[in-house]
């Protein structure tokens, strides 16, 4: 049984992200989004590296990444075996 569960802690602690790791992964998220979107706000007249060029770099990653989800809704209405559905 002690090696039952020791296998399992063991797992968790495979599983866990150091605050290292974790932070190496938001400075690879934030220098990808300023590859893709950076030229953009810079041909749209923001200077690089200004506090409104960084704020033009965010949103527009967030109206991405927004369109890139389904927001589809499916609603039925209906009695006795009739059902009539709509998606949004």
């Amino acid at each position: 049984m002690r090696a039952f569960a020791l296998v399992v802690l063991m797992m968790f602690g495979a599983g866990c992200v150091t605050q290292a790791e974790r932070a190496a992964q938001v400075q690879r998220d934030v220098e990808d989004m300023v590859r893709v979107y950076g030229p953009g706000c810079e041909t749209l007249g923001f200077k690089p590296d200004s506090d409104p060029w960084r704020d033009c770099v965010l949103r527009m990653s967030t109206k991405d990444s927004l369109e890139r989800r389904d927001f589809t809704t499916t609603n039925c209405v209906g009695s006795r075996g009739f059902f009539h559905c709509s998606t949004f």
